[in-house]
């Protein structure tokens, strides 16, 4: 659920981003609204994999 709500915000943060910066031509720059989804993607595979990395440290060593 954390997933879809950070996702669902960048995406409209992104989007906003893009027509902001499209100027007068009232379209939506999407190199700019992918570039900064993008990151947020990669920010939160980021995490979720070191996540995981410290879930599999603390793992009992079945001794």
């Amino acid at each position: 659920m954390r997933l879809f709500l950070v996702l669902a915000f960048f995406g409209v943060l992104s989007l906003s981003a893009g027509v902001l910066m499209s100027g007068d031509d009232q379209d939506v720059d999407w190199l700019i609204a992918g570039g900064l989804f993008g990151v947020a993607l990669a920010g939160e595979g980021a995490r979720l994999w070191l996540r995981r990395g410290r879930a599999k440290s603390h793992e009992s060593s079945g001794i």
